[in-house]
């Protein structure tokens, strides 16, 4: 194996690491939204919202290792831009809905609304920041494969997931005023 292999695994890993602290903070945030009066969301297909991104980065591993996928510095730049734009988007989407962001769907509405950030733009910028993290962390050491299996798998599992959340977030007066008429995840479309 190479270097830019090993660097390659060590992204992965960090992203890895951060997934686990992201997941820390989700069940903190959720017991203070919880005290506030928010309720979980029974959310069955959560479950393969958490196998999509492990698969991700262990998908990306593999066939970078097994299938000895070649470093490509120019595709990669491109896609290390485009993940680090993602993480950004999505940091900025945490730091806007403060304790009230976490990864599993609550009806927090009643708590408040947030419509500031990127929220000014469309319902679901996290989600616009984990589908395009999704596409370019396999694709910066040419894990196609794992792009498209992921990206398609994430699709499925975000489309019942937005389902469930949105059938929450609708019901809310307050929300659906403020959000009802705004694009999911790009501005501009739908």
């Amino acid at each position: 194996m190479g270097l830019s292999v090993y660097l390659y695994l060590g992204l992965l890993a960090a992203v890895a690491v951060l997934r686990l602290v992201e997941l820390r903070i989700s069940r903190r945030h959720q017991q203070t939204m919880v005290a506030k009066g928010a309720v979980p969301v029974p959310e069955p297909h959560f479950k393969w919202i958490v196998v999509v991104h492990a698969g991700v980065l262990i998908g990306a591993a593999l066939e970078v290792i097994l299938l000895h996928r070649p470093f490509l510095p120019l595709l990669a730049a491109a896609m290390f831009i485009v993940f680090l734009a993602s993480n950004l988007m999505r940091f900025w989407v945490v730091r806007e809905l403060g304790d009230l962001w976490n990864v599993q769907v609550m009806d927090s509405t009643r708590i408040g609304v947030v419509i500031t950030g990127p929220f000014r733009f469309v319902r679901h910028p996290n989600y616009t920041g984990v589908i395009l993290e999704m596409i370019s962390l396999p694709l910066i050491h040419t894990a196609w494969i794992t792009t498209i299996v992921t990206s398609l798998a994430y699709s499925f599992a975000l489309s019942m997931r937005i389902r469930a959340e949105e059938s929450v977030l609708m019901a809310n007066p307050e929300y659906r005023a403020a959000m009802g008429h705004k694009p999911r995840f790009l501005p501009g479309l739908f």
